[in-house]
């Protein structure tokens, strides 16, 4: 457990037992699909958001628990939509669920997962936070065809990349502490304040994940390394390279981004590190981590807005 977890930790175990209870089904395969992804566990950093702001702004009842709950369960549906359409095979150093079953199963198990989170919505009876998460399940999945639409095309701008990575990835990161703001009867400045630092969070977090899909291992990352060049994905370390290599070395990785070819792994590393693409996407996370911990500033100073910033500089820090 990392050290901003310890200060929820009651609160991480109730939603734990909450997620366990809400798998049931009738159907077997829902719940051993559903098992599987809870016992590989993961960062769970959704769910700690809606933690820790809601006891940020003194927040006294239970709904905050459901509510981490609901973001992990939407978090992990994505994830079993996304192994399905890159092929990925590998999650968490474990076997996607996709490569378990099969893909049917995986994309109908996310199907349940998303539908679940929406009948817990409904008993919270607050139609803020069903209009907050409702709209953010949309944006995801319009970022998730955005990708799509993006897969081998290395003429995608830098623009469109942070467009794509504002719906897929950092608008639940936003959601997850502005339902938690809401519950608590945040003000509007609160409010906007959480989304924001939410939403720069989610951006650093995704940044990192793409420069370490090429600086990193599978061991350690629970993932293939270069899987993203592997899926045609130009990702910002690649942008920025082909803006800035000479036209054989733009070639090379435009070529490999059209064919979806990894084989040039070792050549484009050279290529990313040579034009200063790693430490431009590590810069801009920066710059993010920046404006997340600037929006905290306009919040009351206490051990929970601590810990967020603390979460804040370990999405930037991390090496998985």
């Amino acid at each position: 457990m990392l050290p901003f977890h310890q200060i929820v930790k009651d609160d991480f175990s109730a939603v734990n037992q909450l997620i366990i209870q809400q798998l049931h089904s009738d159907v077997g395969l829902v719940e051993n699909i559903g098992q599987y992804l809870v016992e590989a566990g993961g960062k769970r950093l959704r769910p700690l958001l809606v933690l820790l702001t809601a006891n940020a702004l003194n927040y006294q009842g239970k709904s905050h628990i459901n509510l981490a709950a609901i973001i992990e369960f939407i978090h992990t549906a994505t994830l079993l939509h996304d192994d399905v359409v890159d092929m990925s095979n590998l999650r968490r150093g474990r076997p996607t669920a996709n490569a378990q079953w099969g893909n049917a199963p995986s994309v109908l198990v996310g199907d349940f997962l998303y539908s679940r989170a929406f009948q817990m919505m409904v008993t919270l009876n607050n139609m803020d936070v069903m209009a907050i998460l409702s709209n953010t399940t949309n944006k995801i999945a319009e970022g998730e065809v955005q990708q799509l639409v993006n897969a081998k095309d290395p003429s995608v701008t830098e623009a469109n990349y942070f467009r794509v990575i504002d719906k897929k990835t950092a608008i639940l990161f936003a959601a997850a502490c502005e339902v938690a703001a809401v519950i608590s009867g945040a003000n509007s400045e609160q409010r906007k304040a959480l989304h924001q630092y939410g939403l720069h969070v989610g951006i650093a977090f995704q940044l990192v994940d793409d420069a370490l899909d090429y600086i990193s291992d599978a061991e350690t990352m629970g993932k293939n390394v270069g899987d993203d060049l592997a899926e045609g994905k130009p990702t910002l370390p690649l942008i920025h390279a082909m803006r800035n290599a000479n036209k054989e070395d733009a070639d090379l990785i435009a070529q490999a981004l059209r064919q979806g070819d990894a084989s040039q792994l070792p050549a484009i590393l050279k290529i990313v590190q040579a034009t200063g693409g790693m430490d431009y996407t590590l810069d801009c996370a920066k710059q993010q981590v920046a404006y997340a911990l600037d929006q905290l500033s306009k919040l009351e100073i206490n051990a929970y807005t601590q810990a967020m910033k603390e979460l804040a500089e370990f999405s930037l820090a991390r090496s998985y």
